[in-house]
């Protein structure tokens, strides 16, 4: 997909035809925030275009914004295959790629061939993880690996936010930056590059509540704007599956074993940190619906990976096209006024008073 799509994406006629089948523009869509102008509220997650070779073409499939990557400052080929394993009756992939990347350098290269017409009214989001090596593995060197990273992007590339992944599994080190202690060190150290961009933290959603909140009140005492919710699960216990699955096969799962958790994230965050950072939401959105919740349970922003692989490229005029229609039923005139309309509801419904 990825390989033909970056071949075809040039194409004026393929382009125009990809918008004319799938791309649903509506002002009640249209998203102003930090300065940057989104069509709608629908981004790719990071984990498809790792290299950003595509980003044209999810311009004209109808996607908002697109968070590429995670790009990180050295080159790695990726853990032993499979990476990746599809359980369609779970609506799952389990990703096992260890964060494979060209590397910042080369990737800054391609992105600067994009022009400034299709950024301006496309953001891109760039995913920045630290590199998967022995090398970057203890938090000094790991923390110096995304800062090298922030600053070479700062530099040279033409990413218009960015997302700081601390919570991509299956790499050297584990995940040393998901305890307040370390996340508040590389943050420090991310504060002092006094950037202008907005910033996100991509959050795991196998911690507690309580883990939860002690990163998120890290990340509102630095230069954050908003939280993305989040990754993968990674709990195989807590996994219904609904496909055969050889328990020997590594990685974590994408799409609906997130749904609940993320959910559960997303609600909470939204109603302690709501007027703090703008809300991203990520994991198990297949439908309308699934989009039309996220948002009604305070996320801004809607970002989907597993569900377009599935269902398809015309997912995401499906999404934009219903949200429309929902929003008009609802006696609403813009997404905004959806935001968080359902989280109270939500929390003492499903999950007690908090």
């Amino acid at each position: 997909m990825i390989k033909t799509g970056a071949k075809v994406q040039n194409i004026a006629f393929f382009n125009w035809l990809m918008r004319t089948s799938f791309k649903y523009r509506s002002e009640k869509l249209k998203i102003e925030k930090f300065g940057l102008k989104f069509e709608n509220p629908v981004g790719l997650s990071a984990g498809i275009d790792k290299d950003v070779k595509i980003y044209r073409l999810l311009e004209s499939v109808g996607f908002g914004f697109a968070e590429c990557g995670s790009v990180t400052l050295d080159s790695y080929q990726g853990n032993e295959q499979p990476w990746y394993t599809r359980l369609p009756k779970t609506k799952s992939i389990v990703v096992n790629s260890g964060l494979r990347s060209e590397g910042a350098k080369r990737i800054i290269e391609r992105t600067n061939k994009y022009s400034e017409s299709l950024t301006s009214i496309f953001p891109l989001n760039i995913s920045i993880a630290k590199t998967n090596s022995p090398k970057s593995s203890t938090q000094e060197t790991g923390i110096k690996d995304y800062v090298d990273s922030l600053k070479l992007w700062e530099k040279q590339g033409n990413a218009k936010l960015y997302t700081i992944n601390i919570s991509c599994p299956n790499t050297f080190g584990g995940e040393p930056f998901t305890d307040p202690v370390s996340l508040d060190n590389l943050l420090t150290e991310i504060d002092k590059l006094n950037i202008k961009k907005p910033i996100f933290v991509k959050m795991p959603i196998d911690k507690t509540w309580k883990a939860a909140d002690n990163l998120l009140a890290v990340c509102s005492k630095h230069n954050v704007q908003g939280i993305t919710l989040g990754n993968l699960f990674k709990d195989r216990k807590k996994v219904k599956l609904y496909d055969k699955f050889d328990d020997k096969i590594k990685g974590n799962f994408s799409g609906k074993p997130c749904w609940d958790a993320s959910n559960e994230l997303l609600a909470r965050t939204y109603k302690s940190y709501g007027d703090r950072f703008v809300l991203s939401g990520v994991g198990g959105v297949f439908t309308p619906e699934d989009a039309y919740l996220k948002i009604r349970l305070g996320a801004t922003f809607v970002q989907i990976a597993t569900g377009v692989i599935f269902e398809g490229p015309m997912l995401i005029g499906q999404i934009n096209r219903k949200l429309v229609k929902m929003l008009e039923k609802d006696g609403y005139n813009h997404i905004s006024e959806a935001v968080g309309v359902d989280n109270a509801k939500f929390l003492k419904k499903g999950l007690g008073e908090v």
